[in-house]
């Protein structure tokens, strides 16, 4: 599959705003919309497994182990290396338990004994438990004729949002997995096809509805408005169609950049919090600027997610690929790799 800049452009984005969102949470400058990342993040997720697997037809088993193999050991380090500071006094606040230690390997949603949330002992990846989801039930749905699978996909995914918003359910891991939130992969999905019929809006709407959700993104910021999956779903689907359609009219500059960010997001989105933590202490014992101390942080937790996308997860990449290390070869795959 070609290189799509504008999801690379879109990876990009997404990452740089959930670090910037980490960073401003512990620094007292709050930018809350920036937790958006993951709703742009879902969105793409869902256009690109929908474009592979009608691209590249591959077997449901085949599809799941593909998935699995590419977010994972990048995952379990960082939840290893999460555990080991926990042991070692690191994070004091961070309680472990076997069950929620074995949840969080597992991708399944576990209440963590240090907050009572259903979050993983990497917080972050949180976002992954939704991702492995996604992939089962697109897995299953590969055993479906291409022609149905999107629909067979939104009606499982519908059906679940539906049963949850009618049965109100208390229990939090039946809520998990009927969240409003996981409509957006099928969002993204449906976006595929009409990229794949030529179906996408002209250069002009395209820029259009990306100026549009920046503009609706940029007013729960300034307006402090409450949002979620209703109203941050509806923009991110925008925002990725607007960027495909000026992409599609050959109008979209490219940045090298921007699509190495692209590239290295996963891992942006992993280990950014560690550099975060440092740097906010750091700025604090120094008795920085909350601003200063707010890019920093956001400039250090990149930078070491990309270290972490060039000593680990490209290397590991490429091993299991059965290629040598650093073999060059540049690919709009997934969001969250």
């Amino acid at each position: 599959m070609r290189t799509l800049y504008s999801i690379q452009y879109l990876r990009a984005f997404a990452a740089l705003a959930v670090v910037v969102f980490h960073a401003g949470e512990r620094t007292g400058m709050p930018f809350t919309i920036g937790a958006a990342g993951v709703d742009i993040f879902f969105v793409v997720s869902g256009f690109i497994m929908m474009a592979i697997s009608d691209a590249s037809p591959t077997s449901p088993v085949a599809f799941f182990r593909n998935r699995l193999l590419r977010i994972a050991p990048a995952y379990w380090a960082a939840t290893l290396l999460m555990i080991v500071g926990a042991v070692a006094g690191l994070f004091p606040n961070l309680k472990l338990e076997f069950a929620h230690i074995l949840g969080s390997f597992l991708f399944l949603p576990v209440a963590s004994p240090s907050t009572g949330d259903l979050w993983p002992v990497l917080v972050q990846g949180w976002t992954l438990n939704y991702e492995i989801f996604f992939y089962a039930i697109f897995a299953l749905v590969l055993f479906l004729k291409p022609g149905i699978r999107l629909a067979a996909l939104a009606a499982i995914f519908g059906l679940l949002v539906a049963g949850g918003v009618l049965l109100e359910a208390e229990n939090p891991i039946l809520g998990f997995y009927t969240a409003p939130v996981i409509l957006e992969f099928v969002a993204g999905a449906a976006l595929a096809k009409l990229w794949q019929a030529n179906r996408l809006p002209s250069p002009v709407i395209g820029a259009f509805l990306v100026v549009l959700s920046i503009a609706g993104f940029a007013a729960i910021q300034v307006f402090k408005l409450e949002f979620d999956a209703w109203s941050c779903g509806p923009l991110a689907f925008m925002l990725v169609m607007g960027a495909l359609g000026v992409e599609a009219s050959g109008k979209l500059p490219v940045s090298r950049m921007l699509t190495y960010l692209g590239d290295s997001s996963y891992s942006i989105y992993l280990w950014h919090t560690f550099a975060v933590s440092v740097i906010v202490k750091l700025g604090l014992m120094l008795s920085l600027a909350p601003p200063l101390t707010l890019a920093i942080a956001v400039v250090t937790g990149t930078l070491v997610g990309i270290a972490g996308y060039e000593l680990l997860e490209k290397p590991v990449q490429h091993l299991l690929k059965g290629r040598r290390p650093f073999a060059s070869r540049r690919t709009a795959e997934h969001p969250v790799r």
